[in-house]
């Protein structure tokens, strides 16, 4: 008789686990049985559960591996390095507010290099004008009108399609790489209410249709015909192409300017960012509601936010610089422009005069 049979008379019950059978190497707690023997000790077990419990006390410890088993269950079911559901709110949290703080940071540093790149552009147009004048004994191309200043900012002649015509007589560079600002490189999507330009260039041999259309603060101007298109971003004095008058006296005067003999050159402005390539210089009108906005016609072409509180100009000394955008009534547009005009201190302008968008800039 083994020594698991031997506690059945006392009243003990061997034990036998449901789902888990004894190692196979201790026989003596669990020989073979037959059915009926199986079943007879279900029901000692049944009727007796304190044998079983101390059945396994007498019998053998657990194996070892049975022991590990169990351990690597319980320590699957909890992961103690994973993370709570607080902890991933507070982890999004602090990246959301990490965003909120770099974003605007960052978009001021776009624009600001934005600025810078425009910048540059304008200093390469100053040293291809400087160049030219050089040339030409400080005389730039001049007509009536000041439109034959856009040869000089397309970098194409607009005759160019003309076999008689001196391709070579007012141009000699290439500008499409420079005549872009980063803040309006792309043209406005097509508003039929919007206005464009349509005028008739005479050349020696020919005339000349110019059709194209305005850019706004972030959009650039286009010239449609003559072919190829053409793009920019840019607008040039027309004084400094009419005898550098706002409105010429005759061609004599215009063919006779001479820009080397001009003074105070580092006021006169040459080339800005501007929503049409060759704005009016007549002055804004002074009884114009103070609702008007950004860019317009006449001077208030180069009036816009596209560089914040300023825009950027190149001047008849070459240099490059920024220039406040009240700044710009008070600049030496022409020998006769009132540089005390009704838009600057000297000429009385008040606060509310001026539109909403531009109260909060410096005044000059």
């Amino acid at each position: 008789m083994s020594r698991c049979d031997s506690i059945i008379p006392s009243g003990r019950a061997p034990s036998q686990r449901l789902g888990h059978p004894e190692p196979s190497n201790h026989p003596h707690c669990h020989p073979e049985r037959s059915n009926a023997e199986s079943r007879d000790l279900a029901s000692d077990v049944a009727r007796f559960p304190f044998a079983a419990r101390s059945l396994d006390a007498a019998c053998p410890e657990e194996p070892e591996w049975a022991r590990d088993d169990k351990v690597n269950h319980r320590s699957s079911t909890v992961n103690p390095a994973a993370f709570t559901l607080i902890e991933l709110l507070v982890v999004i949290a602090v990246i959301a507010l990490l965003m909120a703080i770099l974003i605007p940071a960052l978009q001021r540093a776009r624009k600001q290099a934005r600025a810078v790149v425009c910048r540059s552009n304008l200093r390469q147009w100053a040293m291809t004008l400087a160049a030219y004048t050089q040339d030409y004994e400080g005389r730039l191309p001049s007509d009536t009108h000041g439109w034959v200043a856009l040869w000089l900012l397309r970098g194409t002649f607009i005759g160019a399609m003309d076999p008689n015509a001196n391709h070579g007589a007012l141009h000699g560079f290439h500008t499409r790489a420079i005549a872009l600002c980063p803040m309006a490189a792309r043209p406005r999507p097509p508003d039929p209410n919007r206005g464009g330009f349509n005028i008739t260039v005479m050349t020696p041999t020919m005339l000349w249709r110019i059709t194209g259309e305005n850019g706004t603060s972030t959009a650039a101007w286009q010239i449609l015909t003559p072919e190829p298109r053409f793009l920019g971003s840019y607008g040039y004095n027309t004084a400094l192409f009419t005898g550098f008058r706002t409105e010429a006296r005759g061609n004599y005067e215009i063919r006779d300017l001479n820009t080397f003999t001009l003074r105070e050159h580092a006021s006169i402005p040459v080339l800005l960012d501007s929503i049409d390539p060759w704005p009016n210089l007549r002055l804004a009108d002074s009884t114009r509601p103070n609702n008007w906005s950004e860019g317009g016609d006449r001077l208030n072409a180069f009036v816009m936010k596209r560089h914040a509180r300023e825009t950027n100009a190149m001047f008849l000394d070459w240099s490059v610089r920024s220039v406040g955008l009240k700044e710009i009534w008070t600049l030496k547009w022409a020998s006769d422009f009132d540089r005390a005009n009704p838009w600057t201190k000297a000429g009385g302008v008040q606060p509310d005069d001026w539109p909403y968008w531009l109260r909060d800039c410096k005044d000059y």
